[in-house]
């Protein structure tokens, strides 16, 4: 497998709508305001979180089945910033919708400015042929409330080329995840 470049992503941007919308360089500033830089990195593409959130509460006191999970165990939430409360967690989705080609696999990483202040990003691959917006997970590891800001970088994602193509592709066998457009709980 080989890591793609930036080259290789703004190519890939333009010819097969790899991630939408796209920016093809790192934006570090908007409307004058200093932000959570997003877009194209050396190797990989800083991808934003939209204003939709889901907080987890338990409020209801609920178990954490992900074979049976609670949608009451989330507060939804569209706003400009979200507030984790400590030790908890919140979801949301990526700004930029993804279709991975057949040959790639991406993996998602915090980026390290979160990182920093005890919020971690979780995200599982982006199998070969999937596509949608990427849902995100935010853990607040502090005992103290943490915020995370919409439309500014998150994480990154990074791009392996295998040198072979896959035989089944995530497309291929129905992935339920396949397609997502809004914050995605876990099914099964």
């Amino acid at each position: 497998m080989a890591i793609k470049s930036d080259k290789w992503i703004i190519n890939q941007a333009q010819e097969n709508q790899l991630i939408s919308p796209f920016a093809s360089e790192q934006i570090r500033e908007l409307k004058g305001e200093k932000i959570v830089s997003y877009g194209v990195s050396s190797y990989g593409y800083d991808v934003r979180c939209s204003n939709e959130f889901k907080i987890f509460t338990n409020t209801h006191s609920s178990i954490v089945d992900p074979k049976n999970f609670d949608p009451k165990s989330f507060i939804d939430v569209t706003a400009e910033q979200c507030i984790i409360p400590p030790n908890s967690f919140a979801l949301a989705r990526t700004v930029e919708y993804f279709k991975i080609p057949r040959s790639i696999l991406t993996l998602c990483l915090g980026k390290s400015t979160y990182a920093r202040c005890g919020i971690i990003v979780n995200v599982t691959p982006l199998e070969p042929e999937w596509e949608g917006h990427v849902t995100l997970e935010f853990s607040n590891t502090t005992n103290l409330p943490a915020k995370i800001y919409a439309n500014e970088g998150v994480a990154q994602m990074i791009f392996f080329e295998s040198d072979q193509v896959c035989k089944t592709s995530y497309k291929d066998r129905g992935g339920k995840y396949q397609g997502q457009t809004g914050v995605t709980l876990p099914k099964t």
